[in-house]
C-alpha cells in the first residue's frame, strides 16, 4: 500500500543496545523511502531504553502530528527476570498507545535470547525488523485513512 498523502513519521527508538537499533533504524528508514516518505518527514526521538518507548510515543500519537509511529528497541535476555518485565510492559505500553490514539504503530522491538538473535534480526541473516515494523506502520496508517474516510460516506 502506498502511504496518505505528505505523511509524517515519528520513530521512537532506544538507545540501550545501539549496536542493534541503530541498524533497526537503517531498515526503517529504508522502508519509509520506499513507501514514499521524504527523509525531511521522519523524526526521530532517541529514549534511554524499552520501557521510555511508550511515553515517547504516546508523546507522538498526542502531538497530533504524525500520520504514523514506530517503535524500535532491542531487549536480550539476560540471567534475571528483567527481561520479561522491560519486553512485557514495553509491548503492553506500546500496544495501549496505539489503541488509545487510534495510531499506527509499528512494533520494531525485537525480544531476544542473544545479541547474535538480534544482530540477525536487525539487517542480517533474518532481514530487518526495523524496515518491517516501518511497513506495517505505513499500511495501518492507509488502513485507518482509508476506515476514516469510509465513515464519512
Amino acid at each position: 500500500m502506498a502511504a496518505p498523502a505528505r505523511p509524517r513519521v515519528a520513530v521512537v527508538i532506544s538507545r540501550y543496545n545501539e549496536l542493534v537499533t541503530a541498524r533497526l533504524l537503517e531498515g526503517a528508514r529504508t522502508a519509509l523511502r520506499e513507501g514514499g516518505v521524504r527523509d525531511e518527514r521522519v523524526d526521530v526521538f532517541w529514549v534511554p531504553g524499552a520501557l521510555e518507548l511508550p511515553v515517547a510515543a504516546a508523546a507522538a500519537a498526542v502531538s497530533g502530528r504524525y500520520t504514523a509511529i514506530v517503535a524500535l528497541g532491542c531487549v536480550i535476555r539476560g540471567e534475571t527476570a528483567h527481561f520479561d518485565i522491560v519486553a512485557g510492559e514495553s509491548s503492553r505500553g506500546l500496544g495501549n498507545v496505539a489503541l488509545a490514539h487510534r495510531t499506527a504503530l509499528g512494533f520494531g522491538v525485537l525480544t531476544t535470547d542473544t545479541l547474535e538473535q538480534a544482530l540477525a534480526r536487525s539487517g542480517g541473516t533474518a532481514g530487518n525488523k526495523g524496515f518491517e515494523a516501518a511497513r506495517a506502520a505505513l499500511d495501518t496508517a492507509e488502513v485507518l485513512a482509508r476506515l476514516t474516510r469510509a465513515a464519512r460516506d
